[in-house]
């Protein structure tokens, strides 16, 4: 059952996001940007509060993903990023972006915090980011 509502569109969509920011960190880099994309869509809190959709998650500015300004991102979605996507959307979560609504790939160690949120964790390239479960009850 998923956890949000989409359409076939909406999975590829997220399936291009996941490939364009995470694809050289692997399937497990992919799926867990996936789970800070589904995470900021079922939220009702912070920079989310206007976020019920994959696209307007995928495409909110400002505060969105930087890979939807590259080529890269409108390439076709591969099936095999679709499987990924629909695991996502299943509710499928991988640490550190458990309940992670950001992340980002910084040139050196992660910081412990990122405008205010706490570090959760690294996987390859990426940091991951969580709210606290007072500021953000509904990620937990």
């Amino acid at each position: 059952m998923a956890v949000i509502a989409h359409t076939e569109k909406d999975v590829d969509l997220l399936a291009r996001l996941m490939r364009a920011e995470a694809e050289g960190d692997g399937e497990l880099g992919m799926l867990m940007v996936g789970n800070v994309g589904v995470n900021r869509a079922r939220v009702n809190c912070m920079d989310f509060t206007d976020i019920r959709t994959i696209e307007q998650m995928v495409f909110q500015s400002p505060g969105g993903f930087e890979a939807t300004q590259k080529g890269y991102f409108y390439q076709r979605a591969r099936e095999k990023d679709r499987q990924l996507a629909r695991r996502v959307l299943r509710g499928e979560r991988f640490h550190p972006a458990t309940n992670s609504l950001w992340f980002f790939r910084p040139d050196g160690d992660c910081p412990a915090q990122w405008y205010g949120q706490w570090n959760t964790g690294r996987f390859k390239s990426h940091c991951f980011f969580s709210p606290t479960a007072a500021d953000c009850p509904d990620v937990y």
